[in-house]
């Protein structure tokens, strides 16, 4: 924990050192990956890397837990780690993994900064680091101990039964155990890491939502051609197919009690949905539920009648849905065109929000739940790639 003379020199360093975070942080992976080229290779996603995201979301953790330390936050510093711990977790990260990031962002900080890293100002942004890194090694281990599994030992082996074409860009597979061992279960909501073996050697790691049934014998994924991972998926694996996977984790679950909720997803976005619904299908779950989804067209959606028959099994659910393009002889009020907006439509103050989908996606529709009334405490969100901490959640 800080001192309250840290936290003074901290407010006074921390807008320079965050105006130069996306330099620090572009270094800090320039200078990991030169020691150690197996973390860029096995553990991080290339495709991350070369579009930027990797590094801004560092950078963005960084400066959000910073703030937090002079304006804190408690729901807000737990939702950050969490998220961050479940995808550490989805990808077997250990403890000793953060002594070798310590070293190298914290030689990409002195390079950057050169002389106004003077030893207080190291010494406040070395505890910094300690105290999130401790908080998310505490949680990760929290996370494998729920699990059943030692620290790291995360990856199992799965076999391909089926494959399926869900939309012309999109297609499901369906995993079994490869062993005697049945399927670990996992709550709705949740994603298991894919990793696969490239040409060029590079083990490269993607997370998948899951989208059946929690204690089905067989796990289902959709994989939605584009970046390195789903691009091999795609062209090499075919029933009878093994893969390597993890243990399933993530933190976009349905919350008890029996408040309203709202599921709005867009694109490859609506596989969390789905295994939501799926679990509230099942269950003959009461609550009244408005299911929101935007795509391009109806002809590219994926799992487009699997949507309408989940929310269709519900005693008291709404499809509604809006496309870029769409003819307008299959318009009506619950099909759509242009972007998604709650304009005339009717949200319950008390639901539960989860969205899931792009950055832009969740940016927009979060910014037009709350003009909307619903309390930020209740909007809950999933994203794919890596997360870009730039406001609240």
């Amino acid at each position: 924990m800080l001192s309250d003379t840290q936290r003074r020199t901290l407010a006074a360093t921390l807008p320079a050192v965050q105006a130069a975070l996306g330099e620090i942080t572009t270094r800090f992976y320039q200078g990991l990956f030169t020691a150690h080229p197996e973390l860029r290779d096995n553990l991080f996603n290339r495709t991350h890397q070369e579009t930027g995201e990797q590094p801004q979301a560092l950078a963005g953790s960084v400066a959000a837990f910073a703030r937090l330390q002079l304006e804190p936050d408690i729901r807000r510093q737990r939702f950050i780690l969490d998220r961050i711990a479940h995808k550490h977790a989805s990808l077997g990260v250990t403890r000793d993994q953060y002594a070798v990031v310590h070293e190298h962002l914290f030689a990409a900080i002195v390079a950057v900064l050169g002389d106004a890293v003077t030893p207080e100002v190291a010494d406040v942004w070395d505890q910094l680091y300690w105290d999130m890194a401790d908080l998310l090694i505490a949680t990760e281990h929290g996370l494998y101990e729920n699990a059943g599994v030692a620290p790291g030992q995360v990856w199992r082996d799965v076999r391909v039964i089926e494959r399926t074409q869900v939309s012309p860009d999109t297609i499901a597979l369906e995993l079994v155990s490869s062993g005697d061992q049945p399927l670990p279960e996992f709550t709705p909501g949740q994603y298991i890491s894919v990793q696969v073996a490239l040409a060029d050697g590079a083990r490269q790691i993607r997370q998948y939502s899951l989208t059946g049934a929690p204690n089905a014998p067989a796990w289902r994924i959709s994989v939605k051609l584009a970046g390195e991972v789903s691009g091999h998926l795609h062209a090499e694996v075919f029933e009878g197919d093994s893969l390597r996977v993890s243990t399933p984790f993530g933190d976009l679950v349905l919350p008890d009690g029996d408040a309203p909720m709202v599921l709005a997803s867009a694109g490859i976005g609506c596989t969390p949905v789905i295994g939501l619904l799926e679990a509230m299908s099942d269950a003959r779950d009461p609550r009244p539920v408005t299911v929101l989804h935007a795509d391009r067209s109806r002809d590219r959606q994926p799992h487009r009648g699997r949507l309408a028959a989940l929310v269709d099994s519900l005693p008291d659910a709404r499809l509604v849905q809006w496309y870029e393009n769409a003819s307008p002889h299959v318009l009506s009020d619950s099909v759509r065109t242009g972007q998604m907006s709650l304009q005339d439509l009717s949200v319950d103050r008390s639901a539960h929000v989860m969205l899931c989908g792009p950055g832009g996606f969740l940016s927009a529709m979060r910014e037009e739940f709350l003009s909307h009334g619903i309390d930020e405490n209740r909007l809950h969100y999933e994203t794919f790639g890596p997360e870009l901490l730039r406001s609240k959640s």
